[in-house]
């Protein structure tokens, strides 16, 4: 029997993807035996959380983490249709990606209520989860913090009051660019 590809499922609203999303994602790469990871962004928030548009977000993981190799920005969420469920999303790539072994990727700022996720039990099963640390996250069950405390919500903010300058570092340059050329967040905050 050969043994099964190993991949990384990391999915988020990301609205707007930043850079704590592509250290993430270098960052599982380079210290795991992941062959690949598969960024999964959000199709329909099952809270109903105001979203860019979906195009949007996915050509916006495109430019800030598809240039990565062994990273795919996948749309399986759009094919699902729907509320998008962590769990119906791992059981259909399971199923329909057999030679797959699978695992979530999360950051540390989800530990302590992905337990109240629907299904978590079943997702730790189906993809044993690999937690990246997160600045400002701390406690036993969590890594040593490796990624900058930036959120897309403080991104959002910054756009909005027009503090281009701020984000130079927090965003990558290419989801800027389309960020302005596409007018998102302007009237957020």
């Amino acid at each position: 029997m050969t043994e099964r590809r190993r991949v990384g499922v990391f999915g988020g609203s990301f609205n707007p993807p930043h850079i704590a999303h592509v250290l993430a994602v270098a960052q599982v790469l380079a210290t795991t035996e992941l062959e690949h990871v598969l960024v999964v962004p959000t199709f329909q928030h099952p809270f109903a959380k105001p979203l860019a548009s979906y195009d949007d977000r996915v050509a916006m993981c495109e430019r800030a983490l598809g240039w990565l190799p062994r990273v795919s920005v996948s749309r399986v969420e759009e094919e699902l249709g729907g509320e998008s469920r962590t769990l119906r999303t791992l059981e259909h790539l399971a199923e329909t990606h057999p030679s797959w072994a699978l695992h979530f990727v999360m950051g540390a700022d989800l530990v302590r209520e992905a337990p109240r996720w629907f299904g978590f039990a079943r997702i730790c099963e189906l993809a044993p989860p690999i937690v990246v640390g997160r600045a400002g996250i701390e406690g036993d069950d969590v890594p040593s913090a490796m990624l900058p405390a930036v959120s897309s919500t403080e991104v959002r903010a910054r756009i909005a009051a027009g503090a281009w300058d701020e984000l130079q570092h927090l965003v990558p340059r290419a989801v800027l660019a389309y960020v302005r050329e596409r007018g998102l967040y302007a009237g957020d905050g």
